[in-house]
């Protein structure tokens, strides 16, 4: 049987991780696969560029659209990135009955309904697993290993550049700007850091995670964002003290009102084992109702990793090349017409705990305003620490952790605690999660 033929647009980290894998592990991947797979074209901006992966045997060129429409090419892989370009490309593609493999999150975050349809109406497969946290299989594990559970809820650190920053705030004590100087430095956070920082990569990710594990359409624009940018090392340091650590989380959790969907800085239990993930690795915790919890941990980003799970969606695709088109799992794991209205939920109208970090005046009474207020919102306290001003220094710090409460509800006691003549500054307010089985 004459081997699939591979078109690959882009050959920067990914695609030269791609060209490689597919190179080196020729053999073992047509064993799994069933045929042989290489890359026969590709398209890259800078043809004279030096490349991590020998492009000898390939058919280069500068115009992606070329790729798109050799007949040859059986399977596009999509690494340029970017959702103007690759959406084209992409779409093109598809219109020419060829099967996509992409690792492009935003892509598939903000078009992914318009590139699905268009895939079933052609018959044609989009693969998308490395859009998701780099080498982790964690797109195929609620497709298809969890298929027979009930997803009540996911959580996932899915963006090393951030999960980096807070681990070394909290190992060395470091200020969040100096951390990210050196993220920079190392190339794990952009020039541009934003998409990282402030949450917006980790909103694209979960966007599709949500969709897979709840089978509703893909909604990023309902995805509630909040960056790390305004954590502070006495933050990461207080929460170590209350048994907790500070990770920028992606939440997803089905409710009998909607389903959440949200991205924020997030105290966890140390205990739990995605507390301790650290540096640029990520993980992502899943809850079904037959199976528990179950951890998916692995390297979010780089060459080889991510080309790992270009890799495995490619053998996917050429092992059901002869299948029948009505019987393959579809994209977003629920076939079309089953998928749900749940509505995303409103981030005021999410229920959390919460860690609260305010600057009051040393005075008599202060704690006794502020638990007021708290109180008459119904907020109940758990726990309390308080830091003695120090030498001659006329303001303490606060921190509290509250019980479980509509987030409306808590933005009102903050503005009211703010308005406060004793309290200096803005109320630092990070939300929790025990992330139990219960």
């Amino acid at each position: 049987m004459d081997p699939v033929k591979v078109g690959v647009l882009g050959l920067g980290t990914v695609g030269g991780g791609t060209v490689n894998v597919l190179q080196r592990n020729a053999e073992e991947i047509a064993r799994r696969a069933g045929r042989g797979i290489v890359v026969t074209h590709a398209a890259a901006r800078d043809l004279n560029k030096p490349r991590i992966c020998s492009t000898d045997g390939i058919t280069l060129t500068t115009d992606p659209k070329e790729v798109v429409e050799d007949p040859d090419v059986a399977i596009v892989v999509e690494l340029i990135g970017g959702d103007t370009l690759a959406l084209d490309l992409v779409m093109r593609a598809i219109e020419n009955g060829k099967h996509v493999v992409t690792a492009n999150k935003a892509l598939i975050a903000k078009h992914g309904n318009e590139i699905f349809a268009a895939a079933q109406a052609k018959g044609v497969i989009v693969a998308f697993e490395a859009a998701v946290a780099g080498g982790i299989p964690i797109i195929k594990a609620i497709r298809e290993g969890l298929a027979g559970n009930q997803i009540e809820w996911l959580a996932g650190i899915i963006n090393g550049t951030g999960n980096f920053i807070l681990t070394e705030m909290r190992d060395k004590g470091r200020d969040f700007d100096d951390v990210l100087k050196e993220a920079q430095a190392l190339g794990y956070a952009e020039a541009d850091p934003e998409f990282d920082v402030e949450g917006i990569d980790a909103a694209h990710k979960l966007t599709i995670l949500a969709s897979i594990a709840f089978g509703i359409p893909l909604q990023f624009d309902a995805a509630f964002t909040e960056g790390i940018t305004k954590i502070t090392r006495e933050d990461v340091t207080y929460a170590e003290e209350l048994g907790y650590r500070i990770k920028h989380l992606g939440v997803s959790r089905r409710t009998d009102k909607g389903v959440e969907l949200r991205v924020h800085p997030t105290l966890i239990p140390e205990r739990r084992l995605i507390a301790n993930v650290d540096g640029v690795m990520n993980a992502v915790l899943v809850q079904g109702d037959a199976v528990g919890p179950t951890l998916y941990y692995g390297a979010g980003a780089g060459d080889e990793p991510t080309a790992s799970a270009v890799v495995a969606d490619v053998v996917d695709v050429v092992r059901v090349l002869t299948s029948d088109p009505e019987n393959r799992v579809p994209h977003l794991a629920f076939q079309p017409d089953s998928l749900s209205d749940l509505p995303i939920l409103k981030m005021e109208d999410v229920e959390t705990a919460y860690y609260l970090r305010m600057q009051v005046k040393d005075e008599p009474g202060v704690l006794a305003d502020v638990t007021r207020i708290l109180g008459d919102k119904g907020i109940s306290i758990e726990a309390i620490i308080q830091k003695e001003p120090e030498g001659d220094a006329t303001q303490a710090s606060v921190i509290m952790l509250t019980h479980k409460v509509v987030e409306k509800q808590m933005d009102e006691a903050i503005k009211q605690i703010e308005s406060l003549k004793t309290i200096t500054g803005e109320v630092t307010r990070i939300r929790m999660e025990n992330l139990d089985a219960s």
